[in-house]
């Protein structure tokens, strides 16, 4: 029965490993390999090449949509860039079509990447040390790297209206916060008969930029525009991704009926191509139609999101714009606009980090963009209780640290009764294997003999499993609360720990997790199967080496757990091999 206790354990583990590729799937924008397909929607409409006027991508000229463009093509507009500054933000807005170019997070650094012994010996780029001086930029466009990141708006619906190509003039104003709480800027064009004005509102301490749209009909026929919100980006893979650390970058969506969905680029780019081998729209499978609800584009540890008016129904569309670029629109009718009438929209714009406290406010449903996979139910409040330790600890590694000691004591119980079940094993250790020379060429006599020793000396043969079967979950879920949490990027704790979100620079937790986990399998019963036994003997080597990659905090709680678990399971052993082993 040893046996079949150690194949349970064996079985435990390569379902856990199963489930963290299925969740690295899913978080990398891949269906699940457990759910069927997605339903596609009926409604071919709404996946037709969008009416939104073509992008400016990074190295390109301006591609001009219908009419707006090209009176801007016989008049020569001199664009200019304009920064606003707050206390966390620094946005760079260009006049040509109010396109927000550039922005970047003043209270965020770009990633080191510490490498181990110089930067893995060079063999992986992801492990040189990197520029921690430069602040996290979101919206860019820079044609050296391929980087194309832009939230832009206009109007659509009739020739001529101003749009994101379109030359806006800005009024005079404060481009800072200086002692005041928030800054605007304020853009107006006027194009086809319409005027739209746009003021984007910076506030203290905010992630949030409110985008108004003011449209005035200046002609002398009715009008019906509708306003576009998009984003879009690039279909390349973030810097430093790699096979054991991988994260997603994509379209996000939510809305009331779907809730919160994961798109890829990779998906839209097989949908172009699709529409324009056979010519005909490809219908989309996410949802079309909602009167509430946010697009985005998630990224590791930072969103993007446009909200748009709520209680307005507008469309949801995903396309390819350009080569390798690829958008999410909100396209929101304004209704219609009589000769010398206004109407005014309201919608937010979120750029920044994905802060729970951040984007529960901005809009329902926003704050799932931290995604926690299929173990949220247990990562939601494994986090609420790691963030009130560390009000009171201050530091992320500490937290960790007393977070761990806390989880043991709360399966101390059952620990302890794995343990005893584990000792009482050793100590029957010579009467089974007695059985086993009595029984080598008889399994099921073997199987049967077992069970009735184990049953005479009251053992539990699952007893060694149960714990280790309940806190795979927790490790799973702790391993998304720290692959998911923004709080903990650039967190040390000491020494060479300097970020607790990336992978031990010098290798010494995974080594300290090995050691840990070779002392543990010593303290447990020897596997009568010499194979086996090497096999226990190696799965500690496996997991340091897959450790080599993850989150150092991730390791840290392993390491601290190994040690308790060392220390319970010696005072259990001690108190069981006080008595007389039993003999054969």
């Amino acid at each position: 029965m040893d046996i079949n206790k150690r194949t349970i354990l064996w079985i435990v583990f390569a379902v856990s490993l199963f489930v963290l590729w299925n969740n690295w799937q899913i978080s990398n924008g891949h269906p699940s390999m457990f759910a069927p397909p997605p339903a596609q929607t009926a409604k071919a409409p709404e996946a037709k090449k969008s009416d939104v006027p073509a992008a400016v991508v990074a190295g390109a000229a301006a591609v001009p949509g219908a009419g707006a463009a090209a009176a801007a093509d016989a008049v020569p507009f001199k664009a200019e860039r304009i920064t606003i500054t707050t206390d966390v933000v620094r946005a760079d807005i260009d006049t040509q079509g109010g396109v927000i170019r550039r922005l970047e997070l003043l209270k965020y650094k770009e990633n080191s990447h510490p490498g181990w012994f110089g930067g893995c010996f060079g063999l992986f780029d992801w492990c040189k040390p990197g520029d921690n001086a430069k602040n996290v930029v979101l919206f860019d466009v820079d044609a050296s790297t391929g980087k194309t990141y832009l939230g832009r708006t206009g109007l659509i619906g009739a020739p001529d209206l101003p749009n994101h190509t379109t030359g806006f003039v800005a009024k005079p104003g404060p481009r800072m916060l200086n002692d005041a709480n928030q800054v605007q800027l304020v853009l107006e064009a006027e194009s086809g008969g319409v005027k739209l004005t746009k003021t984007f509102t910076f506030k203290r301490g905010d992630y949030v930029v409110d985008v108004r749209h003011d449209v005035t009909n200046t002609g002398t026929a009715p009008v019906a525009p509708q306003l576009y919100l998009q984003l879009a980006h690039d279909g390349n893979k973030p810097a430093g991704d790699s096979f054991f650390n991988s994260s997603y970058t994509g379209p996000t969506l939510y809305t009331d009926e779907k809730h919160y969905e994961k798109l890829q680029f990779e998906k839209l780019e097989k949908a172009a191509q699709e529409a324009e081998k056979t010519g005909k729209p490809v219908l989309q499978d996410h949802a079309t139609k909602a009167d509430n609800g946010w697009i985005a584009i998630s990224q590791h540890f930072f969103v993007s999101a446009f909200v748009p008016q709520p209680k307005l129904m507008h469309d949801i569309t995903t396309e390819k714009i350009s080569n390798n670029v690829y958008g999410i629109s909100i396209k929101q009718p304004l209704g219609t606009i009589a000769p010398g009438a206004s109407v005014s929209n309201d919608a937010k714009l979120f750029s920044g980090p994905q802060e729970t406290k951040l984007l529960e406010p901005v809009s329902p449903g926003l704050e799932l963009v931290r995604d926690y996979g299929w173990l949220a139910m247990i990562a939601k409040p494994m986090f609420w209780v790691i963030e009130h330790i560390h009000a009171v600890l201050g530091n992320w590694g500490w937290t960790i640290i007393a977070f761990t000691i806390l989880i043991k004591l709360l399966f101390f119980p059952l620990s302890a009764a794995g343990y005893r079940s584990m000792a009482k094993v050793k100590l029957v250790t010579p009467k089974m294997q007695a059985i086993r020379e009595r029984y080598k060429g008889d399994p099921a006599k073997m199987n049967q003999a077992t069970m009735e020793l184990y049953k005479a000396e009251k053992i539990n043969p699952l007893g060694g499993c149960l714990p280790i079967l309940v806190q795979m979950p927790v490790f799973i879920a702790l391993y998304y609360v720290l692959q998911s949490a923004v709080e903990i990027r650039g967190a040390p704790w000491m020494g060479w720990i300097t970020d607790l979100a990336q992978h031990d620079p010098y290798a010494i937790l995974p080594v300290l997790y090995a050691i840990s986990m070779y002392i543990t399998t010593k303290l447990n019963p020897a596997p009568a199967d010499p194979m086996q036994a090497k096999m226990m003997l190696f799965m500690p080597l496996a997991f340091s080496v897959m450790f080599f990659f993850f989150p150092s905090g991730l390791v840290l709680y392993w390491v601290v757990n190994n040690v308790l678990s060392i220390a319970q399971q010696y005072v259990i052993s001690k108190k069981f091999g006080a008595v007389e082993p039993v003999k054969a």
